[in-house]
Formats: C-alpha cells, sequence, structure tokens
C-alpha cells in the first residue's frame, strides 16, 4: 500500500512553469512505476508522463513532449513533473499515480489531485 499526495499546482501564465511533486508514503516509490495523468473539467482523465522504477525510460503523452519532463528521486520517495511553455490548454487537475508492472494497463493508486490553471 502506498499514498500519494501531489503539490506545486497553482495559477501560471502561458509560457510560464510549475513543478508538481508527488510524495509518497507507506511503501517506498522506488518499487512502483509511477506516472501522472490530468483531468480538465468536461473531460475523461488523460495520460501525461510516465517513469520506470530506475528512472529511464520515461514517455510522455504527444500534447506534453518536449514542455514536460517526469523525474523521480527514489531517496526521497517523491516523483517531479516539471512542466515549461504552459499553455491554456494544459489547464487540468493533476493526479500522480503509481503501479506495479510497467506493461500493466491500470494503474494501481492514485493521488487526490492538484490544480494547474494556465491564464492566457
Amino acid at each position: 500500500q502506498v499514498q500519494l499526495v501531489e503539490s506545486g499546482g497553482g495559477l501560471v501564465q502561458a509560457g510560464g512553469s510549475l513543478r508538481l511533486s508527488c510524495a509518497a508514503s507507506g511503501r517506498t516509490v522506488s518499487t512502483y512505476v509511477m506516472g501522472w495523468f490530468r483531468q480538465a473539467p468536461g473531460k475523461e482523465r488523460e495520460f501525461v508522463a510516465r517513469i520506470s522504477r530506475g528512472g529511464a525510460m520515461p514517455y510522455y503523452s504527444d500534447s506534453v513532449e518536449g514542455r514536460f519532463t517526469i523525474s523521480r528521486d527514489n531517496a526521497k520517495n517523491t516523483v517531479y513533473l516539471q512542466m515549461n511553455s504552459l499553455k491554456p490548454e494544459d489547464t487540468a487537475v493533476y493526479y500522480c499515480a503509481a503501479k506495479f508492472q510497467l506493461t500493466a494497463k491500470s494503474w494501481d493508486y492514485w493521488g487526490q489531485g492538484t490544480q494547474v490553471t494556465v491564464s492566457s
């Protein structure tokens, strides 16, 4: 069992940057593949990025590739999402997630989310 708590969201102007953090407790985050998702008002939750246990093989959705960077610090039990060149369409609640298997379709644990609002 692992608990995930996101932080770092807020209001930023278009073109700005934010860094989200996901702090894990209960079990070491190195046990899990970690990911970020987001859900905009009236839309389904969508995949943003994920990173393997050791930090290799980051993978991004097309909509954020080249602007967002996922990273992890297993010693701090924390995963990050650096978001640059933010656009109004990035406005959403951002969720951290964890799963055991890289190839699994479903994610095992979710955080409560942090709001990101990008103004034009």
